[in-house]
């Protein structure tokens, strides 16, 4: 182009830019932001006219990036920054140029926690009074965001960031995961552009079950595979796309792997790193992290260990075969904890290289909860044995020793390791009455917006002061009303305040707890607290109104060690009537410590896709449905019918399978052969198979299960019929009464994951090779 022609144009576009209408300021309270009403233009001819300014939302000029990274099922003793065994450089890094603090908490478990992360209100408040799996009818507890909860990502969506989430999603209702919906909070319908991940409380890190915003995808089959580094792999791709299209939008990501969370799945090679560094035990750990704790200054001089629970044996009490074991789950674990750190270094490192550290918030939160004791006493092989109420022996365990971790395995750990996790607190998760089961380490980062580094702060905070605390950071008023609805007001206060004044007065001052009846209220340095249940029994201590109440004053015992209410019995009665208080106020009431009536979603009160249905009709490519939307066949007589076209006489492949390789069933056939596979919690294979083939053309195989009755996982007679002839039967002598798995589906003509039938196989490999024309579950 001519310069004196580009010079005119650029003279042009200068006097036509100051000559333009300014913009008027925007009102952010209200979200979506308003559109400005623009009169009518009333010239003919547009080189006549003057266009007004243009509307665009764009976040307030300098707001940073924000990353949220958390970590699952990891206690406060457990990583290197807080003086744990678990070796985290990237979280070393980020306090060395930021924040610790040792003050902060969550409310015990997974999804509580999590939605009170992201919307900046309490758990109950956002109906999450315990995972989505135990809701209830209750206010409260229905599993259920309400719309006037909006979630920070959608705050920041519609104040001009991109958002992403990467990871774990247990925030939206289990029955509403189908392509049925209804997907209001599913991520990419909650403030998120991008999802990339698993909705559930846990994952086989080996083969997950995954969505990429509201469809399902399957995973890669490359050797080595493991989620966290493929979730890292899409969090680094996608950040590089959004700042090379849009460099001066900020972005929001939520980074939530399901690490360190059960099952405890790591590459040998991490694992190994740990070999031997455990076998001393979790009562020298417990020492050994304190001590470690002391000189980190993260706990105050003179803090105490705090007594164990009675039910964890000494270490020097246990077999040599104990020992063994429980060493290597530790291992794991730790390997696990520094696999994942390492991966968020890489997003870090990531993040650095495009030159947008600088003003990248960081929020590191060390656990969603005190790490997880519900391996029970003696660690699992595989975690679904638990829940189906079937114990496994130091023995079991050992016979898979080698393979710990890997993928022929799905382990916990001895609840030993839980309490040395949480150092120097008593409990762990679930126990949201300690503070084992609530504080959790955080690590704060921002180079651009805090002056302090490598500094502590001791000031109490909660999970519900994140959100308050970005807006604050990013100039952004906390929204009336959202999409429509008028908000709940933010519970949460912001940390800002603290960033550079580690002598600030606390702010947020009073805190209630509550888990499945355990319960607590902290009120200005005051802690009254009664352990209802422990996560490895089997039911209350006590009747809820014969409780024992116990009180604390934490601003000179941190570590909750020496019980004050039989010394000031009257602080205790009044801190008790102030949880009421708070409990009333904040939808806790009523306290529900139900566990077989909430796992049932009849006598829990929620919603059921199957509606007391007898009959399910399903057809090939309906895959990936979950335990929660699937008809229930356990614990009755049932029949399977599957209509099928045959191209061949050695047809193969999955028809309708369920679970995997560590619990499930599957309706196949094999060079022809019709048959059925009971996969008895990977344990037992209790089979049926056809005596002879099926011809081709249009074919029936029917299955029939007899149930024995008496209870729950009793045996049957399972019986199999090719066009309405006998061709096979045998008794089963036992089923899983309560779970098949927490993660993987049901699915039509596909076995996806992990596969019930190892000769037959996963993925692409398991694929029906005719043609399914219409499978009915009926229910006798």
């Amino acid at each position: 182009m001519n310069k004196r022609i580009w010079t005119a144009l650029l003279i042009v576009a200068a006097a036509t830019a100051a000559g333009a209408q300014q913009p008027p300021a925007l009102d952010r309270t209200n979200l979506p932001i308003k559109e400005p009403d623009y009169p009518a233009i009333t010239e003919v001819d547009a080189r006549n006219a003057k266009a007004p300014p243009r509307f665009e939302v764009k976040a307030p000029q300098g707001a940073p990036n924000v990353l949220i990274v958390l970590i699952d099922d990891m206690g406060f003793g457990m990583s290197s920054a807080f003086g744990g065994p678990i070796h985290m450089p990237t979280l070393e890094r980020l306090a060395a140029g930021g924040l610790k603090y040792n003050r902060f908490h969550t409310t015990s478990l997974c999804s509580p926690t999590r939605t009170a992360l992201l919307s900046g209100r309490n758990h109950h408040m956002n109906n999450m009074g315990a995972i989505t799996e135990a809701a209830t009818a209750f206010p409260g507890n229905t599993g259920q965001r309400p719309n006037n909860v909006a979630p920070l990502a959608e705050m920041l969506r519609l104040n001009g960031y991109s958002t992403a989430f990467f990871g774990k999603n247990h925030e939206t209702a289990a029955w509403e995961v189908s392509p049925s919906g209804p997907t209001d909070r599913w991520p990419t319908r909650s403030g998120f552009d991008k999802f990339y991940g698993f909705i559930g409380g846990e994952t086989n890190q080996w083969a997950p079950f995954l969505y990429d915003g509201l469809t399902a995808i399957e995973v890669s089959d490359k050797p080595g595979y493991h989620f966290t580094v493929d979730m890292t792999d899409h969090a680094i791709a996608w950040t590089r796309f959004q700042k090379s299209l849009t460099p001066d939008r900020p972005f929001f990501v939520y980074y939530a792997p399901g690490a360190t969370h059960a099952p405890h799945h790591v590459p040998k090679e991490w694992a190994d790193k740990y070999k031997g560094k455990f076998d001393q035990g979790w009562d020298k750990l417990r020492e050994e992290t304190l001590a470690r704790q002391l000189q980190l200054g993260v706990v105050p001089a003179g803090t105490k260990l705090a007594n164990k629970p009675t039910d964890i044996k000494d270490w020097s009490a246990l077999s040599a075969d104990e020992k063994k074991l429980f060493a290597r789950q530790m291992e794991v674990y730790a390997g696990f904890g520094e696999q994942t750190d390492h991966e968020i270094g890489r997003y870090i490192d990531t993040i650095a290289e495009m030159g947008q550290l600088d003003n990248t918030l960081v929020f590191y939160v060390v656990g969603d909860n005190g790490t997880s004791a519900e391996g029970g006493l003696i660690g699992l092989f595989n975690e679904m044995t638990y829940f189906n109420g079937v114990p496994e022996t130091v023995a079991d365990q050992l016979k898979h020793y080698d393979e710990w971790g890997g993928p022929s395995t799905y382990p916990h750990m001895a609840a030993g390791w839980a309490v040395a996790g949480d150092t120097p607190f008593m409990w762990t998760k679930q126990v949201a009455s300690n503070f084992g089961g609530t504080r959790n380490g955080l690590v704060v980062s921002w180079p651009k917006g805090i002056k302090a580094k490598n500094q502590l702060r001791s000031q109490f905070h909660h999970v519900i002061d994140i959100a308050p605390t970005v807006l604050e950071a990013a100039h952004l008023p906390e929204p009336k009303s959202v999409n429509g609805t008028v908000q709940a007001p933010i519970e949460g206060v912001s940390m800002v305040y603290s960033f550079d004044n580690a002598k600030a007065a606390d702010r947020h001052t009073r805190q209630y707890f509550e888990m499945f009846g355990n319960r607590a209220i902290y009120d200005d340095g005051w802690f009254a607290a009664t352990i209802h249940k422990t996560p490895w029994g089997k039911g209350p201590l006590h009747p809820l109104t014969e409780d024992v109440w116990e009180l604390y004053d934490t601003r000179n015992d941190f570590s909750l060690a020496n019980d004050l209410a039989a010394k000031n019995p009257q602080k205790v009665k009044e801190l008790q009537a102030l949880f009421l208080e708070e409990a009333k106020k904040y939808r806790v009431l009523p306290i529900d410590d139900r566990l077989l009536e909430r796992i049932n979603a009849a006598t829990a009160g929620r919603p059921d896709l199957m509606g007391g249905r007898k009959t399910l009709s399903l057809y090939d490519g309906m895959t990936g449905m979950s335990e929660n939307v699937f008809i229930n066949i356990k614990n009755r007589s049932h029949t399977i019918s599957a209509d099928l076209t045959l191209p061949t006489a050695a047809v193969t492949g999955t028809i309708l399978c369920q679970g995997g390789r560590f619990g499930g069933w599957s309706l196949y056939m094999s060079g022809g052969k019709p048959a059925y596979a009971y996969n008895y919690l990977g344990l037992e294979m209790l089979q049926v198979v056809s005596s002879k083939a099926a011809a081709a053309g249009k074919t029936n195989v029917r299955f029939e299960f007899a149930y024995d009755g008496g209870g729950m996982g009793k045996g049957g007679t399972a019986t199999l019929y090719l066009n309405g002839d006998k061709v096979g039967e045998a008794k089963f002598p036992h089923t899983q009464g309560f779970a098949f798995s927490a993660d993987e589906t049901s699915d039509v003509g596909i076995d996806d994951a992990t596969p019930v039938v190892e000769s037959i196989g996963s993925g692409h490999k398991s694929r029906f090779t005719g043609t399914i024309d219409k499978v009915t579950v009926t229910l006798k």
